[in-house]
């Protein structure tokens, strides 16, 4: 048995639980994560808009989101090139159809990603963060747009990316404040 073949055998036990309430719930539990505009969002009222304490953890998000941007949606997705599996089995389509390719899935990834740097400023931010990232990582497989080893692709990614976001920041504001003016 293929790793493609797990991944159908998952994706199609998630087909039966299907019904019109969970479609629409997670149709628009999916959207949280389009383009990752919400962790945007979130990075922009870090930095400008609230209490300057939290203006270090918008800049590791926004550090973390660019990580994630180029390794995942130019490099990983374009160098892999995996077939989404609603491109495979068309006949099972409950979104547009997206038209970059599977692997990693991005939505996941910028879920994770958001999760972690939370998490790293405040544990009950990141708690409300990763039920999130559950509820769009699981929408992906729901909606047949991604496979589950995408998906767990994506959430390394979002972790590592996560992770590198708050380093880099760091360390930036560490240089920043040993240099003389």
């Amino acid at each position: 048995m293929s790793i493609t073949d797990l991944d159908f055998m998952i994706l199609d036990a998630i087909q039966k639980i299907r019904n019109s309430f969970l479609d629409s719930f997670f149709a628009t539990i999916t959207h949280l994560g389009d383009s990752g505009i919400l962790a945007i969002l979130i990075a922009i009222l870090l930095i400008f808009g609230m209490k300057k304490k939290y203006r270090q953890t918008g800049i590791s998000l926004a550090f973390a989101l660019v990580i994630a941007f180029v390794l995942g949606n130019l490099i990983l997705k374009n160098v892999i090139a995996r077939p989404r599996p609603c491109w495979v089995r068309e006949s099972i389509g409950l979104i547009a159809v997206p038209k970059d390719y599977s692997f990693p899935s991005g939505h996941t990834h910028v879920s994770v990603l958001l999760a972690v740097v939370l998490w790293h400023e405040n544990r009950k931010w990141g708690i409300a963060a990763g039920c999130l990232a559950v509820l769009v990582a699981f929408s992906r497989m729901y909606l047949y747009v991604h496979y589950p080893t995408d998906i767990l692709g994506g959430a390394l990614l979002g972790a590592f990316a996560g992770w590198a976001g708050i380093r880099v920041s760091e360390w930036i504001t560490e240089k920043r404040k040993g240099r003389t003016l």
